[in-house]
């Protein structure tokens, strides 16, 4: 192997090689065991545990963002249509001359 200075000291570090320079096998990663499946009604258990822990927006609250965002999108809509209108009229006047 031929590993500068810096790669062998990392190796080493990390346990690769030893101090002589000559690689160490380590131990393999055993395989990730299985684990047992959550049944149903324990799985929607804790999933209305979770929800009931979730700050929830008020009916103000929603309907005041959503309007904010329908706003949005209407003048951004609006936008992209007038420079769409704007380069598709100059194309056509630069093409008919």
């Amino acid at each position: 192997m031929n590993l500068n200075r810096e790669q062998k000291r990392q190796m080493r570090r990390m346990g690769a090689i030893n101090e002589s320079g000559a690689p160490v096998r380590g131990e393999r990663p055993q395989p990730h065991k299985a684990e047992e499946r959550t049944p149903p009604a324990q799985f929607v258990r804790e999933v209305k545990g979770e929800l009931r822990k979730v700050s929830w927006p008020t009916r103000a609250e929603v309907r005041k963002y959503s309007l904010i965002v329908l706003a949005a999108v209407v003048l951004l809509t609006a936008y992209v249509a007038g420079l769409d209108y704007v380069f598709g009229s100059a194309v056509l006047w630069l093409f008919d001359r």
